[in-house]
């Protein structure tokens, strides 16, 4: 496959992002990489991706040859492959191998920050209303259990532009103040968040910055130095197309002394970024098998990947837009937003419309909820994804509308 997609990628050198996107042909090719039910439309992305078909043969191999002599296999054969893939997920992230940690997911690496950094009773973490519930959870903890403060604070969504997001955090810190923690891209509605101007902003004020990265990494083009943050996790099994149950944090690394490890580490780890690892028996295959998913990212290219899923985003928001009682929560703004899209219709409840999606028309998204403030479907298609299951989507909001 990977040399079919390169052969390919030659035949379409000369395109501009904007071509690329919508060649309906070259994306056809690229759905065949996949393995996809088409009995029912997969517009949820966002929560787990599928792999490709490259993906999934080589951990499918990597689990055969583990159980053909696990301890020798794994602890002697498969496991020293795994410094393999740290180098290459590092040299994707443009950050030193010695920084990035493998975990299984954003959940894993996220917490292990947030429980690891030494708070006092009285610090203050500062974070906005829509970060992951299992984040806001981790915090509420330290709370019970610490006495920190934490302070949740909404915004317009979307907002006007991305300077009301710095201005926000700006806002809203104190004396007491320790950590901002904030989402590069968020799981309600697709919102993009202007990392480096938020963290260049909290480093002057010496305050820890930790950003939840899950729908951010290979699905639009960054480096870390574009970001600036402390701290920093993503899961694999989203955008990369990874397998299910992978991920990586990355620590700054003269910030890794200061994050006690999840499970228990000696002390000649202290600096060591393989102490955040140190969960006994890992799950080998998974982890051998993420290098094809960066291999295949790498093949596509990430920015190309970005415009079509902007493209199918946008098409699909552009159908809806002007539709009696839809609101939509995701800007146009391509600095604001990406792949992921967000909807509501007046008068009829997130959890009703998923369901009326997928069983009257066999589309699978996923509903959001922001206690007190908003409720929507949220929308997220994928390579695999093509123009007609987009405009039956939008074809279906409108039908909906005219029955309800």
């Amino acid at each position: 496959m990977l040399s079919k997609l390169g052969a390919l990628q030659k035949s379409k050198q000369n395109l501009s992002l904007k071509d690329i996107a919508q060649d309906e042909d070259y994306w056809f090719q690229i759905r065949h990489a996949y393995s996809i039910d088409r009995n029912h439309i997969n517009l949820n992305s966002g929560s787990v991706s599928p792999a490709p078909k490259v993906v999934q043969k080589a951990m499918n191999d990597y689990l055969t040859i583990r159980n053909m002599s696990p301890s020798l296999y794994i602890d002697e054969i498969i496991y020293p492959h795994k410094e393999n893939v740290r180098r290459r997920l590092a040299q994707m992230f443009g950050c030193d191998i010695e920084e990035l940690a493998i975990v299984r997911n954003t959940n894993e690496g996220m917490q292990t920050v947030q429980l690891g950094l030494d708070l006092q009773k009285g610090d203050e973490v500062l974070t906005t209303t829509q970060d992951y519930p299992n984040m806001l959870n981790a915090w509420e903890q330290r709370v019970r259990r610490d006495g920190i403060r934490l302070k949740k604070v909404p915004y317009k969504t979307p907002p006007d532009d991305m300077t009301d997001l710095v201005n926000l955090f700006k806002r809203n810190i104190s004396s007491k103040t320790k950590v901002i923690m904030f989402c590069h891209i968020t799981y309600t509605t697709g919102q993009i968040f202007p990392v480096k101007e938020i963290c260049e902003f909290a480093r002057k004020k010496g305050i820890t910055t930790i950003v939840d990265g899950a729908h951010a990494f290979a699905h639009f083009p960054f480096k870390v130095d574009d970001l600036g943050c402390d701290f920093y996790a993503t899961s694999l099994h989203k955008w990369l197309n990874a397998p299910i149950g992978s991920g990586f944090l990355y620590a700054r690394k003269n910030r890794i002394k200061d994050v006690w490890s999840l499970m228990a580490s000696t002390e000649a780890q202290k600096d060591n970024i393989r102490k955040f690892e140190v969960i006994g028996t890992a799950p080998i295959a998974n982890i051998a098998a993420i290098t094809e998913a960066v291999a295949f990212n790498k093949g596509i290219g990430i920015d190309r990947k970005a415009a079509r899923l902007r493209y199918l985003k946008n098409t699909w928001m552009n159908h809806v837009k002007e539709l009696d009682r839809v609101k939509l929560y995701t800007s146009f703004d391509a600095e604001q937003s990406c792949g992921i899209g967000a909807l509501k219709i007046d008068g009829i409840g997130a959890m009703d419309l998923t369901n009326i999606l997928k069983d009257r028309y066999k589309i699978h998204i996923r509903p959001r909820f922001v206690p007190g403030e908003f409720e929507c479907i949220r929308v997220t298609p994928n390579l695999f994804t093509t123009m007609d299951d987009i405009y039956y989507f939008s074809d279906a909001i409108q039908k909906i509308i005219a029955k309800s």
